[in-house]
């Protein structure tokens, strides 16, 4: 599939270098191909393309949205994604690692928002940029899971699609408004790794009988 990067961060980057690797074409948008950012990945990826960002909108299949939450709404809100699947691998963290948005609604909700012609779907934000370089956890017989949200069924079904591609397990959460405690998740990982201390390299599982 082609996959459109708005944001070639760690995220975004560890996603798309990983999936360029699985035969996927990646396509970083933006509006100046001279930006750090975009120079940095393409001398670590060569295969990576760039476009202008509304041009690589139209021509992804899927597109991902890895930027820092304050600039979502002015990014997105010019643009038009025609029913496209926008996966928001994007948190919205405020102070002392808090909810950015007080809890009250989910940044997910909020990309739907700025957003309202794409079908989003919250994915990829559980766990930090190491986990997506390398899911792999030889010395136990499961894969780590993935947990994702969203509204459109079929959008869904295409992370899971690409999930499997990456080494990840899905497990659908339900509807978009769920990514509220994904992204609480997500700062309960930041607190034990980034100011606890614990590894980076470990994710959740899904073990049922």
């Amino acid at each position: 599939m082609k996959l459109a990067f708005i944001g070639i961060g760690k995220v975004g980057f560890a996603l798309a270098d990983n999936l360029q690797k699985k035969g996927h074409e990646i396509i970083m948008a933006h509006n100046d191909p001279e930006s750090k950012s975009v120079v940095a990945a393409k001398e670590r990826n060569p295969l990576f393309s760039i476009l202008a960002v509304q041009a690589a909108v139209d021509a992804a299949d899927i597109v991902f949205l890895a930027t820092p939450f304050k600039v979502n709404e002015a990014l997105l809100r010019p643009l038009s994604f025609r029913g496209k699947t926008l996966v928001d691998c994007t948190n919205p963290v405020g102070p002392g690692i808090s909810h950015g948005l007080g809890s009250k609604i989910s940044g997910a909700e909020k990309i739907q928002e700025w957003a309202p012609d794409a079908k989003v779907v919250k994915a990829y934000t559980i766990y930090g940029f190491e986990n997506l370089e390398d899911p792999v956890f030889p010395n136990y017989n499961v894969r780590p899971v993935m947990l994702i949200a969203g509204n459109d069924g079929d959008s869904k079904e295409k992370i899971r699609q690409l999930n499997t591609d990456l080494g990840f397990d899905t497990l659908d959460t339900g509807v978009l408004s769920q990514s509220l405690h994904l992204e609480h998740m997500t700062l309960l990982w930041v607190k034990m790794v980034r100011a606890g201390g614990h590894s980076p390299h470990f994710t959740w599982g899904y073990l049922k009988r």
